[in-house]
């Protein structure tokens, strides 16, 4: 199950009108763990940003779902609170939770988030959006999640092993047929 970590970088950033300037920005990432993050980091953004990139903070994201939409590139982060039973039945408490939306304005990410949710059962108020300082986020991506050494159980081993190694006094080394050796010693008995 992967996580959301938010993930602030510093770089050396050029600027339009030519300067550089070091910069401290905030991505999202979909990750297992912090250390999975970080490495996602490099791996993402490594090659697109040239220079001395240094991870700064990872911290985890509480955020229940992200609504992504093409057409916009500012997040805001929209505050949902509702209603839920609780686990007596006697007491309603509330409950709140946070989502991300792609949106171009506030009025776009209510709409948004709005239409999202339309189909809950239960009834909820969104009582704050506010822009999100995230620059981009990155999803989880098999293909880089992927470690480089590892493959498919059936093709690490090979089906007619030639060795093989088990602990000192088990005998499965005595159960694995071997071959002939044609390799006669100078020194055996046969010799005396």
């Amino acid at each position: 199950m992967n996580n959301w970590f938010n993930v602030k970088i510093k770089y050396t950033k050029q600027l339009e009108n030519g300067a550089f300037k070091r910069v401290s920005e905030p991505y999202l990432f979909a990750a297992m763990t912090f250390t999975d993050a970080e490495a996602r980091v490099y791996e993402e953004l490594g090659a697109v940003i040239k220079g001395d990139l240094n991870v700064t903070n990872i911290s985890r994201a509480d955020y229940e779902v992200i609504f992504y939409y093409d057409d916009a590139d500012a997040w805001y982060k929209c505050k949902v609170v509702y209603e839920s039973p609780s686990d007596d039945g006697d007491k309603v408490k509330k409950v709140s939770k946070n989502f991300l939306v792609a949106a171009t304005s506030v009025n776009q990410a209510y709409e948004r988030i709005q239409e999202s949710l339309s189909s809950l059962m239960i009834d909820f108020n969104i009582p704050s959006i506010a822009i999100s300082p995230i620059i981009d986020i990155f999803p989880y991506n098999e293909e880089l999640d992927r470690e480089i050494s590892r493959r498919p159980a059936e093709e690490a081993v090979p089906e007619n092993p030639s060795n093989v190694y088990s602990d000192s006094g088990s005998d499965v080394d005595d159960e694995i047929p071997t071959e002939e050796s044609n390799i006669t010693d100078e020194y055996s008995e046969e010799n005396e």
